[in-house]
């Protein structure tokens, strides 16, 4: 299935699952989908199975928001002790997002499915909201604990068979380049790996790369952090240290800080190879570009960066928001990067890197070789320490679902095909009943009590009015101060430091 149809579907309110192979834009896909729905006026829950990838879209994980935690059965009280703020938020919401959807059990997507339908006091699966699940099966599967609930993929859920999502199959490639690494992962995912598709890998371990600046991958934390901590020492230079900023109340904050790839302490020096973690609004570098320190900003000490891709970029901090709904509960601020000689596979999942340098020896889940493998686009940028039997597995659920999921989508096509034609008025706002000279007449007449009302808020504003909230100035003289109306400052104030400090 193609994009532009994907889209269609989902703005028609259809519960579904967005899939397909890594490299087939399910993210860009869902962030459109977000910004189009919440333009027409729908209430979006974003989240996703983990907090990293709940810090890509912006959300929370669905474990906080449906309220379910860790557990595996809900509890005897467990309605009793909801929060009023908790059921507030599920019965406002008309669209939940949860992403990474491999890796959530079937008996936690039931779970969900009991509180929301519980909660809004409607027996149709999810209490009436249209459900939306993005990821891919081949990737990381769900972990069964020892002394837990055993479970699987959430195909195999009773609100899964009760609800019949639409199947959307993403199949174009945006990331890897037709070659002998493409056809090696399809190979993957078709279960058909050749001993030519293994040859081709284990020649890849006897090459070593051009450039040293290269990122390596790995399976355990310990090796990440102690590769990183070496190659920062070698380089003989000044350190410079950034520090993170935040909002919000410690346990949003400390869940927060948990997900959010860019360290608490950011230890950097001249000639550092670094890696950002987010994507740049204007697009000069994205999520797992890599680059060297090449110096650092006279006034600011932010760190300057040249890219892979040949951009020098002066790297100010950025924010990554903890949401509940539409309620922000915390930030952080932090410069995007981190050091990347070395990165989890795990931390690699939804980035795109020029090149890397995968240790797959200690691989010890299925689809941790497949995850690694596919964050590059060639097979020439790939190099291999070593290669296990797990890392080439998948799991053999995964397999036997692929074939359905696929059969599905083509119904879907089918089916659907004419709401292309309808996707331009799916994605328009309704239209303004009043006219825009009405408009423009009230702007005015606010314009002459609040000279800066509906006028962007300036860089150096912005900084005043934190500053002088910090430091106790009332409504009545930061409305004075800035020419706003004081719900106005309010609701910038809550940008700043989340719905809970402003009183």
């Amino acid at each position: 299935m193609d994009q532009e149809l994907a889209l269609a579907i989902l703005l028609s309110g259809k519960t579904a699952l967005l899939t397909g192979p890594a490299g087939t834009g399910k993210t860009y896909l869902l962030n459109n989908f977000v910004t189009q729905a919440r333009a027409v006026g729908k209430k979006v829950a974003v989240t996703a199975t983990t907090g990293l990838a709940a810090t890509h879209l912006g959300g929370n994980t669905i474990h906080s928001w449906s309220g379910i935690g860790v557990n595996d059965y809900l509890p005897d009280n467990f309605f009793d002790r909801l929060s009023k703020t908790r059921r507030e938020t599920i019965e406002k919401t008309d669209v939940l997002i949860i992403d990474e959807i491999s890796m959530l059990h079937d008996f936690r997507l039931d779970l969900i499915d009991e509180v929301l339908r519980k909660v809004r006091s409607n027996d149709a699966p999810f209490g009436g909201i249209q459900v939306v699940m993005s990821g891919d099966f081949f990737q990381l599967p769900p972990i069964n604990r020892p002394g837990s609930r055993e479970g699987a993929f959430v195909v195999y859920s009773k609100v899964w068979a009760e609800v019949e999502p639409v199947i959307l199959y993403l199949e174009q490639q945006y990331r890897q380049d037709e070659g002998d690494l493409l056809s090696i992962l399809t190979a993957m995912r078709g279960g058909d790996l050749r001993r030519r598709h293994a040859e081709a890998l284990l020649a890849r371990t006897e090459v070593e790369p051009d450039d040293s600046d290269i990122t390596e991958l790995h399976t355990v934390n310990i090796d990440v952090d102690g590769i990183n901590a070496a190659k920062l020492r070698e380089i003989d230079d000044d350190e410079r240290s950034y520090a993170q900023s935040s909002t919000g109340s410690k346990v949003y904050v400390d869940s927060l800080r948990r997900s959010v790839l860019a360290p608490e302490v950011l230890v950097l020096k001249k000639g550092a190879l670094v890696m950002a973690v987010k994507n740049s609004l204007d697009k000069k570098y994205a999520n797992g570009s890599i680059g060297i320190v090449v110096g650092f900003e006279p006034l600011t000490e932010y760190p300057i960066v040249e890219f892979k891709n040949g951009r020098e970029v002066t790297m100010a901090p950025d924010t990554w928001e903890m949401r509940d709904g539409e309620r922000k509960r915390a930030s952080i601020s932090q410069v995007p990067l981190r050091l990347a000689w070395a990165i989890t596979v795990h931390k690699s999942q939804g980035m795109t890197l020029d090149a890397a340098k995968i240790d797959l020896r200690k691989a010890f889940v299925e689809g941790m070789g497949y995850v690694a493998l596919s964050r590059v686009r060639s097979i020439d940028n790939l190099y291999l320490y070593g290669i296990n039997r797990k890392a080439l597995e998948v799991s053999a659920d995964a397999l036997a679902i692929d074939g359905v999921l696929r059969q599905a989508t083509a119904d879907a096509v089918v089916r659907y095909e004419p709401l292309r034609k309808e996707l331009s008025k799916l994605a328009k706002p309704p239209k303004k009943t009043k006219g825009s000279s009405d408009w423009h007449n009230k702007i005015a007449e606010m314009r002459e009590t609040y000279p800066n009302a509906f006028r962007p808020w300036t860089s150096a504003h912005d900084a005043e009015l934190q500053s002088d909230f910090l430091n106790g100035v009332d409504l009545d003289k930061l409305s004075e101060k800035f020419g706003r109306h004081k719900g106005s400052i309010i609701i910038r104030l809550k940008k700043h430091f989340g719905d809970d400090i402003v009183a």
